[in-house]
């Protein structure tokens, strides 16, 4: 490979991380990921029932 598409992959490389790490920062700052219950919130208000068929309809089929 030519020197030139090296130090332009590494440049893109280098460049894309750095705006991952922006964003994971002003994630951070601004408490995108304060909130601990998020993701427990729909479960914790479901009934045992909701969670049996829940539970029912995610199995895997066997495909045959």
């Amino acid at each position: 490979m030519s020197s030139w598409v090296i130090a332009l992959m590494l440049g893109m490389s280098i460049f894309m991380g750095l705006m991952g790490l922006i964003a994971f920062l002003w994630g951070l700052k601004n408490g995108q990921f304060d909130d601990k219950d998020k993701m427990m919130q729909g479960v914790l208000f479901d009934s045992t029932d909701d969670l049996n068929k829940l539970a029912e309809t995610t199995k895997p089929r066997n495909k045959k």
